[in-house]
């Protein structure tokens, strides 16, 4: 008995110790709007980016849990020495991999002076992952908070480009990025997301034109010396919902169009695409696992796990909008991650990424920095969970 006994001691001290040293990739989206920046201007005039935004928020209504403020203060994250601050700060929490959203408008890019000064100069970048989520979207009036939300049209910039901008992007990907020893990889191939995949489909000019130019991505990447492309994509909420040309054609559903472009992976950005995020957190909590779970099993590759912080808006506004989650507190957020980790337990044949929205979406009220409301509790959150 004394034997069966050691065995079974050993045995668990053998399997905890395995989980205790597990890798998980934690891996928060940025919002790299933080920095000085001229074009940015047309919206934070200030020049401080969309710290303007942020210092001006206040509760809209009794029980509004606002203003919340940055406890490292209205920083500018395009300094080296600010984002080594921010790197030690998130990989000693647990937080190992930055997604930046990464835009590129009028045949330029915008805002990647947070990844190119900041992130990429700090002297201890190589501690961290990072890799780019390509924010394709229009930009309208949203940004700048003496207009949002009133009438108007007007847009500002258009998300979709054509072969010839998408291959200037992808040389730029490429030649900038992929080649960072500390680039995010899936099985030795940079990942790479997009987020809107209709703009993207549109400006190529139709499903045909945007597997060409895919296919001519992926041979880019092999002929600068990596195994491929691991393609990512950020999923919306009905995967049977339909995906249409610029004609209004149809060019089939989302399950259909993501296997036709041979993505390798996806994600969710924030759980307002995908659930009624108008209610308390735990609740919304138990859907979204739900929706793993039936995502996962209908996808022909990887779902990774999304994780949102929450979800108010109102800090971008200067009139009351809908939609709040309740209750989303440290304690609630480490429930979620907790669920997310079961997911990758449960799912050994992928890779161990999990997405959070986000580090430092103060505007939407979901991030990971510390706060005059919660101090460091979202941060050790993950620390209790991916780090105990």
């Amino acid at each position: 008995m004394k034997k069966i006994s050691l065995v079974a001691c050993l045995t668990i001290f053998v399997l905890a110790t395995a989980n205790s040293q597990k890798k998980y990739d934690i891996a928060a989206f940025v919002w790299p709007s933080y920095h000085p920046d001229d074009r940015a201007k047309i919206f934070w005039p200030e020049g401080m980016g969309e710290w303007q935004t942020v210092k001006s928020n206040k509760a809209k209504f009794p029980g509004h849990e606002q203003p919340r403020y940055p406890l490292w203060g209205y920083v500018n994250e395009a300094d080296p020495y600010v984002m080594e601050m921010q790197v030690s700060a998130a990989t000693r929490h647990g937080v190992n991999v930055f997604i930046y959203d990464w835009y590129w408008y009028d045949g330029m890019p915008f805002l990647e002076s947070c990844l190119n000064d900041g992130f990429l100069k700090a002297a201890n970048n190589k501690e961290m992952k990072f890799y780019l989520m390509w924010a394709n979207h229009d930009v309208n009036m949203t940004w700048d908070k003496r207009l949002a939300g009133q009438p108007n049209n007007s847009l500002i910039w258009k998300g979709g480009v054509n072969r010839k901008e998408f291959e200037d992007i992808c040389k730029r990907v490429i030649e900038k990025y992929f080649i960072q020893p500390n680039y995010y990889t899936v099985d030795g191939k940079p990942s790479f997301m997009i987020y809107e995949l209709q703009t993207f489909i549109d400006g190529m000019g139709g499903l045909k034109e945007a597997k060409a130019a895919l296919d001519w991505f992926r041979a880019e990447a092999k002929k600068a010396g990596f195994k491929g492309l691991d393609l990512q994509l950020t999923l919306r909420s009905d995967m049977n919902g339909n995906i249409t040309g610029i004609a209004g054609d149809n060019v089939g559903t989302q399950l259909s169009v993501i296997k036709e472009l041979q993505f390798d992976g996806a994600t969710h950005y924030q759980y307002v695409h995908f659930l009624n995020i108008d209610r308390d957190y735990l609740e919304i909590q138990a859907d979204a696992v739900k929706e793993w779970e039936s995502t996962g099993e209908s996808l022909p590759v990887p779902y990774y796990p999304h994780v949102s912080v929450g979800w108010d808006n109102n800090p971008r506004f200067e009139t009351r909008v809908g939609g709040i989650v309740k209750n989303n507190t440290p304690a609630n957020f480490e429930k979620a991650l907790r669920d997310a980790k079961a997911y990758v337990d449960a799912h050994p044949e992928q890779a161990p990424l999990i997405t959070i929205n986000s580090w430092n979406e103060w505007t939407e009220t979901s991030y990971l920095q510390p706060c005059t409301m919660f101090g460091y509790g979202y941060l050790e959150a993950v620390k209790k969970v991916f780090k105990p």
